[in-house]
């Protein structure tokens, strides 16, 4: 009677290559966000300083950056007050804070429009971005 040999078998192994795909996948995304998170604060705008106000925890927000001279950019790039409009009038969320960042010699004439287009949109949550002296 012959009897069988057992072979020895390999290790059990796992396939990494899944893995390493996710891993790939969550560094492109953090690398893109974060590109995009700078784009909305790299502006060098000297912002004016306040000793009163607290930090907003606001989830949703749009960046509006004025530069002294009155033009707007938000998201990295450049646009008027019609386009500005447009952008919160599609706004479905009107719990969105609407953050103006402004260099401390800008006009308030150059800011009042963008007051006026939320106020049209209904969206009511406006806040300025201001340095802390004491900071």
């Amino acid at each position: 009677m012959r009897l069988p040999t057992y072979r020895e078998r390999g290790a059990v192994g796992f396939n990494m290559t899944p893995l390493i795909d996710v891993v790939f996948l969550l560094i492109i995304f953090f690398l893109v966000s974060t590109h995009l998170a700078r784009q909305e604060v790299e502006l060098g705008l000297t912002l004016p300083t306040a000793t009163t106000g607290h930090e907003s925890d606001v989830v949703r927000r749009i960046v509006v950056n004025v530069l002294p001279g009155g033009k707007m950019r938000m998201a990295g790039q450049s646009l008027d007050i019609s386009q500005l409009e447009v952008v919160l009038a599609g706004e479905q969320d009107k719990d969105t804070e609407v953050h103006i960042r402004s260099d401390e010699v800008t006009r308030y004439r150059h800011v009042e429009p963008i007051m006026i287009a939320c106020a049209r949109s209904g969206i009511w949550n406006i806040t300025f971005g201001v340095t802390n002296p004491q900071r």
